[in-house]
């Protein structure tokens, strides 16, 4: 089966970033026209395109809206978007501006019911942000880590009618660690939700893992990638190979 691979853009301060861990104390800025960051990724290939609203994680309310109403003007594949999204007012108002997705993460853990409401007012948009540390979901731009198990959370989801779930593991996002597939794939068996990895793809070697893990559990369908991209560690055109995407 295909995977589909995510180019990530974070925006903090209306720049595109990549921290480590989520600290925001952390961020190297790549870009700062994310509009033609956007673009970029789109040229060489990629059919999907993940943007997180960094600042808003924390402030709890959209703060990058600029930069992503840019990025929506400069692009044709679809966007998923999360980050501060906290009520139906703002999953409306994205989608109404043409995000394809939205990301719901806190929101998720502190009023499941929106998730269910969003779920059922927009079929196929809405993604909930599993974001684990040491197996524990966490909140608030990983400020807060609960005491719900990342796997339990999923399981409480598995009729919510959500698009997909998005599995980070927070020790190693943006560490070119390499995919905690372990916990992935772990994940990805105890729901029938189709799963897209994130935090800590390396190079090619986790593409080509995570592909065999995906035809292991059925639904794994993809995987989100910043660092690598960036820095050069992993090539576009031999990641989208591999994924069978291209």
């Amino acid at each position: 089966m295909s995977l589909t691979l995510y180019p990530a853009i974070d925006l903090k301060d209306g720049a595109c970033v990549r921290l480590k861990r989520g600290a925001m104390d952390q961020a190297t800025v790549y870009a700062d026209d994310p509009a033609a960051q956007a673009r970029r990724f789109e040229a060489q290939g990629f059919t999907a395109l993940h943007v997180v609203d960094l600042n808003g994680a924390f402030a709890g309310k959209p703060v990058n809206a600029a930069a992503v109403r840019a990025i929506l003007a400069a692009v044709r594949m679809p966007v998923q978007l999360g980050g501060g999204i906290r009520d139906m007012a703002g999953i409306e108002a994205w989608l109404a501006l043409g995000v394809a997705r939205v990301i719901l993460g806190s929101a998720a853990v502190k009023n499941p019911a929106l998730v269910r409401t969003a779920a059922a007012a927009f079929p196929g948009r809405i993604v909930v942000g599993i974001d684990a540390a040491e197996g524990m979901v966490a909140t608030e731009g990983w400020a807060e880590v609960s005491t719900l198990a990342a796997t339990d959370m999923a399981r409480r989801l598995e009729d919510a009618g959500i698009a997909a779930i998005i599995h980070t593991d927070i020790a190693r996002d943006g560490m070119l660690a390499g995919l905690n597939l372990a916990a992935t794939e772990a994940l990805a068996r105890s729901v029938a939700i189709p799963v897209i990895a994130s935090g800590g793809v390396a190079g090619i070697g986790d593409i080509i893992a995570l592909r065999a893990a995906a035809g292991r559990t059925g639904n794994i369908v993809g995987t989100i990638i910043g660092r690598a991209l960036y820095d050069g560690s992993l090539d576009p055109a031999a990641a989208l190979a591999e994924a069978g995407t291209c």
